[in-house]
């Protein structure tokens, strides 16, 4: 399945997990750019309420901080 043809969720990121607040296939990495299944999402910010695709990515923004 592509992954521009799935709706994209929306989450609330908490800090052991996220809360689905709107129902979708993948979310969208805040800096990449990239499409994460949301299976498979592991990297997030709660400060930011944003999504990573890597942990490289992730360890980048919270650097920015």
């Amino acid at each position: 399945m592509l992954m521009s043809q799935g709706r994209t969720a929306k989450l609330h990121y908490m800090a052991n997990g996220f809360r689905v607040l709107a129902q979708g296939e993948h979310v969208v990495c805040a800096k990449s750019g990239a499409p994460i299944p949301l299976d498979l999402l592991r990297y997030w910010s709660v400060v930011r309420q944003e999504p990573y695709a890597t942990a490289e990515i992730a360890t980048k923004a919270m650097l920015e901080e």
